[in-house]
């Protein structure tokens, strides 16, 4: 019997201790010096129970005191070198962990998170945990570059930029070259970002940055070499119109090599061999310039041919004139074959003969109807030959 009741009052303890909120958080946490921080504190919010104050307080090498306070006033800083460094989210039941902004040297020392919470007997009952808190320096990380949107392959006019990061204690400083570490190398820049509004075909090229803080050694760190390529419009247009005029009767063809830019952080951005590109356009270039020739040797071809046309004499028509001369020395007679044009747009006949007749010659004219007698005979014969 004695057993049973002990078991029953080792339950209910238990139990009631289950029914109350308690605290959770680190025992030790590093913060990088000059950069930011989080504190963690938190409960399981309890039905019964009302959060009525939350405290931090800090004990240094030399001094404590504390560094936030809420209760139903509102939010309070009291140490003057934790003004507008620290805060706790709000709205946020159960989560009270404290956010510590631009680290110094001298925040390192034990942090100590204090709740109070009201029960419905109006009771209060408290929970608290401390955390060590260390400020390291670090010195910065090799940095990676980040590609825009378009990745490092982008068409001329558009606008891109490059972004160099890198982790350690700030501030961190930036520098953006173009070359290749240890030649011939360009400065561009001291931000960490390199933009460009309207990209040109001469900013194709490799690119890289360095960063530095000024933590350990004190030297830069320098990230991996990027190429980047600017594609001309004119080109890309011109690739694009035989493509489609190639996959209209040839199968498709195989595509490009390709090839990937892979930053630190592992992730690429895939691109097609700059050498074979740069040769596929002036391919293009060539056949571009030989169409351009051929239409225009057309063109003059066709010009030459109207012309000619246009300026033809119209078309004439031939007579054969025939005549027999009585007086002809030879005993058969003579007959005599001679030819007349005239142009069709002609209404009048003139035409003169002149037969050979023992070295005389003899003049026959007919204009309009007027006919001349001579004792010669002739006839004459007119046939329409073309």
């Amino acid at each position: 019997m004695g057993l049973l009741v002990r078991a029953a009052v080792l339950v209910t303890l238990l139990l009631l201790c289950n029914a109350f909120p308690d605290l959770t958080g680190p025992n030790e946490i590093k913060g990088v010096w000059k950069g930011s921080t989080t504190l963690p504190c938190a409960y399981v919010p309890v039905k019964e129970f009302v959060q009525e104050t939350l405290l931090w307080t800090v004990v240094h090498d030399q001094s404590s005191g504390t560094v936030f306070r809420r209760d139903k006033t509102g939010d309070h800083v009291a140490l003057t070198e934790y003004r507008g460094r620290v805060s706790v989210l709000k709205d946020a039941p159960g989560n009270v962990s404290l956010h510590i902004l631009n680290l110094e040297i001298s925040d390192r020392g034990a942090y100590t998170c204090q709740v109070t919470w009201r029960n419905s007997n109006n009771s209060l009952i408290a929970k608290e945990i401390t955390t060590q808190v260390e400020v390291v320096k670090v010195a910065v990380s090799k940095p990676i570059v980040r590609a825009g949107e378009l990745g490092l392959t982008v068409p001329a006019g558009a606008s891109t930029s490059l972004t160099c990061v890198a982790s350690g204690s700030p501030p961190i400083s930036y520098r953006w070259f173009r070359g290749t570490p240890g030649g011939k190398a360009l400065l561009l820049s001291s931000q960490a970002e390199l933009a460009w509004d309207s990209l040109q075909p001469s900013d194709t090229g490799q690119y890289y940055c360095e960063a530095q803080n000024g933590v350990g050694a004190r030297t830069a760190q320098q990230s991996n070499v990027v190429e980047l390529i600017v594609r001309d419009v004119l080109t890309t247009t011109v690739a694009s119109w035989t493509d489609v005029g190639a996959s209209a009767s040839h199968p498709p063809t195989t595509d490009l090599p390709v090839t990937a830019v892979i930053s630190e952080n592992g992730v690429g951005y895939p691109e097609k061999n700059s050498t074979t590109q740069n040769l596929q356009g002036t391919h293009l270039s060539l056949y571009l310039v030989i169409l351009i020739a051929l239409v225009c040797g057309a063109v003059v071809f066709l010009v030459i041919f109207l012309i000619i046309c246009i300026r033809k004499p119209k078309d004439t028509q031939v007579y054969d004139v025939k005549f027999h001369n009585s007086r002809a020395a030879a005993s058969p007679r003579s007959e005599s074959t001679g030819h007349y044009e005239e142009a069709i747009i002609s209404t009048e006949n003139n035409y003169v003969m002149e037969p050979m007749t023992d070295g005389r010659s003899e003049d026959v004219k007919k204009n309009g109807n007027d006919c001349v007698e001579n004792t010669q005979e002739s006839e004459y014969e007119i046939g329409d030959t073309v």
